[in-house]
Order: structure tokens, then C-alpha cells, then sequence
């Protein structure tokens, strides 16, 4: 037999190669645990593969970790909780060239993996499960997860990062085992599985579905899943990964709606059929576009610090940005010009307030003035910030200490 069992590991040759890893996350799971290393072991022996079967168990108190050894499946006890941080503490334990993950409640099939094995073998650095393009049994995913939270954030997922993937959240999938190694996962918790996608995707790694089968799960407990929790620590991981969606498109649009309006309506009123804009909307114009600046300042200065420690990759485009946006251009070329257009309309205006005396004007003539000056001046102090801010978290960071 062909299967790496628990006994066997620690007299293996270590010149034998393990051509994949079966690992299951495992969190008292005693009821389902024995069923589903049995079935992956099956696979191996159908398969001819030689493959090992590991549980990373993370900190079971009902015997998970005693059924699972006596099915010899090797147990690496990973004390940090979380189902990422599970999954983490298995991989770094795993000596297969290709991994194949899945949830250890035998909602998934690990007696039939042969269409994840046939796709990593082509070369493939990701495999993920789709059960929409497979089969949900009845009962096995709640409504709100099956029709609204896996679509809305696997549709969040393939507009921020370019992927064609349908199926985000799927509990079994497989990939090559340094490939995914070399990518530096982190998160601890249910966002392990987004963070997987994402960090695959930045990387131009080769990413694929195959229809699988969604059973109910075998257990009589309640899940570990909490819908409303972990859907928003997906979309909140999806979020901070992509500093243009979180950022900068929004204040781009909120920029260009806000000039939109300043410049219709600095001059007076403006009509479209029976609807009249006019000052109010001036101002509000005006918040819109120091808003929207700012929320594109954010985006700018988290694009840079994101790629000068490593938690995105470099891109091209944000690699020309920093080359071009320096604190001198920034300041010169954009903060200095907008302060001088903006303080020498309040200086304008000023001197027409002095030509009644500086005694009272009439109601509205000059807010449309100020509204426009305060504006520009506004908006370039809040570039000068964010030019010095964009330069200083472009310092390297030193690891020796300081002397005081």
C-alpha cells in the first residue's frame, strides 16, 4: 500500500517522495473524522498514488486527534485557533508535491479527487472546487450562503483581482504545495479561503475549477461556519487587498462628480428640464471633491506601502506612478498651484468685500466665490500631507536598532 501512514513517517527514508498530501483541518470532529481518512486512503490505494493523509487538529477535546492516529492518519496539533491557522500548520508539515485540502465533516468526497489530481498534474498551481457547477445536496448549504453571500463575494472576488473564479468559499481544493508555500498566507481565520485566491491570483498562478459534490455534513453539532461574521471577513480581506476598489475608484468618482458640479454651477444657477441647481448644491460639490481627493490619497499612499513591504506585488502601473510622483512634483506641480488659485480667489474676494466698506453684502454674492477658493486651498494642504506621508512610507525599513 502506498498510503504514508502516521507510524511510518518517522522511519520513511527521506530520499521517498510523497507525490500528494490529503490534509484536513479538524476541530471536533470525532463523528466524521474516521470516514473521511478512510475514504482518502481508499483513493490512494485505488489511485496508486503514493500520497500521506494528515489532520491538522486545532485543539480538539472530543478524541478527534485519537480516531484520526488510529486510522493512520499523521496528527499535527496546531494550537493557534482558526481554520486558516489549522490549514497553515498542516501545510508547513505536508511532503507532497501536490496538496488537496478539505473540510473533515464529510460534506466533501476525498474517495474521488481524481479530477483535482488530473488538473495539478497538468500543471495547474490551483484547483478549486465548484459546487454550482456540481451539486449541492439538499439541506447542505443555507439558502442565504447558496443564493447570496458565495455569489455576491465570489462576484466581488473576480472584478477586484481578474479571476474567472465562481466559487470562492468551496472547502476542497488543491494546489502545488511550494507554489501556494511561496505566496506567504497569513490570515488565521475563515478568510483563509479568499486569501488563498487573491494571493494566487496577484501571482499570475495558473487557477482552475472542477464541479464537485456538496453532501450534508455528517456531523450532529452545529457548524463552525457563522454566515454573517465570516462573509464579512472575506469581503473585508477582498477589501483591503485591492486598494482600487477600497479607494481609489470610489474617490475618482466622487472627484469627478464634485468638479462636475463646481464648475457647472460657480458662474450661478443651472437647470436640467424642471430641476434647478444652485448654491447648496455648490457646497455639496465641494465636499464631494476634498472627500473623494482624500479617499484617493489613501488609495495612493496604501498602494505604495502595500508593495514596499511585500503584502501586494509590484505592478506596473503603480511602479510608473512612483517614479513620476515624487514630494517635489507633488508639491510644486499640483499642492502649490491649486493654493495659489485657491488663496488668490479669497484675496478677490476680499477686496470686493472691502469695496462696500466690510460691511454687510448682499446674500449670496460671494459664496459661490468662496465656495470655489476654499475648495482649492483646501485640497492642496491635503496633497502637500499626502505628499510628504506618500514619501515617508517609502522608507525602507532598517532592522538595526537606533542609538539614542
Amino acid at each position: 500500500m502506498d498510503t504514508v501512514l502516521d507510524h511510518e513517517r518517522d522511519s520513511s527514508p527521506h530520499h521517498v517522495e510523497i507525490e500528494l498530501t490529503i490534509l484536513m483541518p479538524c476541530l471536533n470532529e470525532a463523528e466524521t473524522i474516521g470516514t473521511c481518512i478512510r475514504k482518502a486512503k481508499s483513493f490512494l490505494d485505488r489511485s496508486g498514488i503514493r500520497g500521506e493523509v494528515i489532520v491538522a487538529d486545532n485543539g480538539s477535546s472530543d478524541g478527534s486527534e485519537h480516531i484520526a492516529r488510529s486510522e493512520g492518519a499523521l496528527v499535527v496539533p496546531v494550537s493557534e485557533r482558526g481554520y486558516g491557522a489549522a490549514l497553515l500548520g498542516g501545510l508547513a508539515a505536508a511532503r507532497g508535491k501536490i496538496t488537496i485540502m478539505g473540510d473533515a465533516d464529510d460534506s466533501y468526497d476525498f474517495a474521488n479527487l481524481d479530477s483535482f489530481v488530473e488538473m495539478l498534474r497538468k500543471g495547474y498551481d490551483l484547483v478549486l472546487g465548484n459546487r454550482f457547477l456540481g451539486r449541492i445536496d439538499p439541506g447542505a448549504m443555507p439558502f442565504l450562503n447558496r443564493y447570496f453571500g458565495n455569489p455576491l463575494l465570489s462576484f466581488i472576488g473576480r472584478c477586484f483581482f481578474g479571476t474567472k473564479c465562481r466559487d470562492f468559499h468551496c472547502g476542497i481544493r488543491g494546489f502545488n504545495t511550494e507554489r501556494i508555500r511561496h505566496i506567504g498566507l497569513q490570515t488565521q481565520g475563515m478568510e483563509f479561503a479568499s486569501e488563498m485566491i487573491v494571493r494566487a491570483a496577484l501571482a499570475r498562478y495558473r487557477i482552475e475549477e472542477v464541479p464537485t459534490r456538496l453532501k450534508k455534513d455528517g456531523r450532529s453539532r452545529p457548524p463552525h461556519l457563522r454566515p454573517w461574521r465570516d462573509g464579512w471577513r472575506h469581503l473585508r480581506f477582498l477589501l483591503l487587498f485591492s486598494p482600487r476598489w477600497l479607494f481609489l475608484y470610489p474617490g475618482s468618482l466622487l472627484v469627478s462628480v464634485g468638479v462636475l458640479l463646481t464648475f457647472l454651477l460657480v458662474q450661478g444657477p443651472f437647470f436640467i428640464a424642471d430641476i434647478g441647481l444652485d448654491v447648496h448644491s455648490l457646497v455639496a460639490g465641494s465636499f464631494l471633491i476634498i472627500i473623494g481627493m482624500q479617499s484617493i490619497s489613501f488609495g495612493l499612499i496604501a498602494r505604495r506601502y502595500a508593495a514596499a513591504h511585500g503584502f501586494l506585488p509590484r505592478s506596473v502601473w503603480a511602479e510608473k506612478l512612483g517614479a513620476f510622483v515624487t514630494l517635489e512634483r507633488l508639491l510644486l506641480m499640483i499642492a502649490l498651484p491649486l493654493f495659489l488659485l485657491g488663496f488668490g480667489t479669497m484675496v478677490w474676494s476680499l477686496l470686493k468685500w472691502a469695496e462696500v466698506g466690510f460691511g454687510p453684502l448682499e446674500f449670496g454674492s460671494l459664496i459661490r466665490t468662496l465656495t470655489f477658493a476654499g475648495t482649492f486651498t483646501a485640497l492642496s494642504i491635503q496633497i502637500a500631507f499626502t505628499a510628504f506621508l506618500y514619501e515617508i512610507v517609502s522608507f525602507p525599513l532598517s532592522s538595526g536598532k537606533t542609538r539614542g
